[in-house]
């Protein structure tokens, strides 16, 4: 379910994924194939991880990651964040993604 909230601007941003929401900065991002693709993207990520343990580990892997680089590179380099920027523009890639397909993501770090 989408929901538009305009207080992401505040946060400088576009979309939130907090299961079973995808919240988004403004209506006419509903329409962008690229961002609704990501956020579903982490819709799965979540459900196949319970919801909670997700949350867990994304927030303990940024706190790890950002002790050594900026909230920035940090954020890209959250195993999630990377397997839904590198995926977000195959909009088949939900179709076929295998349980757990994050993981393979750990080798592909960038700074």
């Amino acid at each position: 379910m989408i929901i538009i909230l305009k207080q992401l601007k505040l946060l400088n941003i576009d979309g939130i994924t907090l299961y079973p929401f995808v919240l988004l900065r403004e209506r006419e991002m509903s329409h962008d194939k690229q961002l609704i693709n990501h956020e579903y993207i982490h819709l799965r990520q979540q459900l196949e991880l319970l919801i909670i343990p997700f949350y867990l580990w994304y927030i303990l892997e940024y706190l790890a990651l950002r002790l050594k680089y900026s909230h920035r590179t940090a954020y890209r380099n959250i195993v999630f964040e990377k397997e839904a920027y590198s995926m977000d523009t195959n909009q088949e890639y939900l179709e076929s993604r295998s349980i757990w397909a994050f993981v393979k993501f750990y080798n592909a770090r960038t700074k």
